[in-house]
């Protein structure tokens, strides 16, 4: 059974920095998407940043050059690496999976973590 759980959320001030963890467990295949998605309150789930299997990434332009997504396999993580964070980053952010290509669509993942809060204060 595939399970994620996120890590990492905290509260920080306006230019800081933080590094939210997926930890993956029951998930084998050869073809796959992991991403991260982000919901503040009030609005749509919105994707963020997605790295598939053969290592390519995608970023939403609004974190674009200050977000980082990787993958891990040894330690079965996919991490986002936020910097320059600011009050509009502030929402509950999910580590979300799926079979093959990626997608910017929340309703075509298969697979969800619990969420982490990130708060930023200005």
């Amino acid at each position: 059974q595939v399970k994620l759980v996120e890590s990492g959320g905290d509260s920080v001030q306006a230019g800081g920095s933080l590094r939210l963890s997926c930890k993956i467990s029951g998930y084998a295949a050869t073809s796959y998407c992991m991403a991260w998605f982000r919901q503040a309150p009030g609005q749509e789930r919105e994707v963020i940043a997605t790295i598939s299997s053969d290592g390519s990434t995608t970023y939403t332009d609004s974190v674009e050059g200050r977000f980082t997504i990787s993958q891990d396999n040894d330690k079965a993580t996919t991490d986002l690496q936020m910097t320059a964070l600011k009050p509009e980053d502030t929402a509950l952010y999910y580590c979300a999976g799926k079979w093959r290509s990626c997608s910017t669509a929340y309703r075509d993942y298969d697979y969800w973590g619990q969420g982490t809060q990130v708060t930023v204060s200005s």
